[in-house]
């Protein structure tokens, strides 16, 4: 499971979006630069934490705060709902009708029984997308949010020892698709394929914790 991850501004190169969206990756370094010190976390009844999410609901990709985890009946969900398996999705595609990207440079998770935290990385810090799937809910006060699901895979085996499952990371090749192809299998599919294509890249260190205090962001 996947239940925090970070977003440092440092970042340089980029396996998220084509360079061309450049309002994109300025939002994505003025909200880390703003938020700096913060692991990125869900949304919860008192922590009101707007993550910034990547959705492309017209010609263009945009950035917007979004709520992670789902809102059911004006409250957080009462089944975990952070993240969304693969295998779920692609028997019930129905659930990936609406599409995110979630940006990250890093992503956390403990492995057990040792209880020690492990952050996984691309590259050295390169910025990357996370696969999302949305659904719009509200709280009890009538606010509407977006609400995102980190959809998560099996792990390959060079990470499955220090755990199970990981994201499924979306690389800039398949981004576009992701985010606007239509509803079926075989988008989850492919993306599945896509994400493979950068399992050798992906690198995970040992951590005190899940904190990111110790750096910049």
């Amino acid at each position: 499971m996947c239940a925090s991850y970070g977003l440092d501004p440092r970042f340089t190169d980029t396996e998220l979006l084509d360079a061309a969206d450049e309002a994109v990756l300025e939002g994505l370094r003025t909200w880390a630069e703003r938020n700096e010190g913060e692991t990125l976390r869900p949304t919860g009844k008192n922590l009101r934490n707007l993550n910034p999410l990547i959705v492309q609901p017209e010609d263009s990709p945009v950035l917007e705060p979004a709520w992670w985890g789902f809102l059911v009946g004006g409250e957080p969900a009462k089944f975990p709902s952070i993240n969304t398996r693969s295998e779920r999705l692609q028997d019930k595609p129905g659930g990936a009708k609406a599409r995110a990207i979630v940006p990250a440079t890093s992503w956390f998770e403990m492995q057990k029984p040792s209880r020690q935290w492990h952050e996984f990385l691309v590259d050295d810090g390169a910025l990357f997308g996370m696969a999302a799937v949305t659904q719009r809910g509200k709280t009890a006060d009538g606010t509407w949010f977006t609400c995102y699901s980190i959809v998560m895979r099996p792990a390959p085996a060079h990470l499955a020892g220090v755990h199970d499952r990981m994201p499924v990371l979306i690389p800039t090749s398949f981004a576009e698709e992701w985010l606007t192809a239509e509803t079926g299998r075989e988008v989850v599919d492919e993306a599945l394929l896509a994400a493979a294509d950068l399992d050798d890249r992906v690198q995970v260190k040992p951590r005190g914790d899940d904190r990111r205090a110790d750096r910049l962001f």
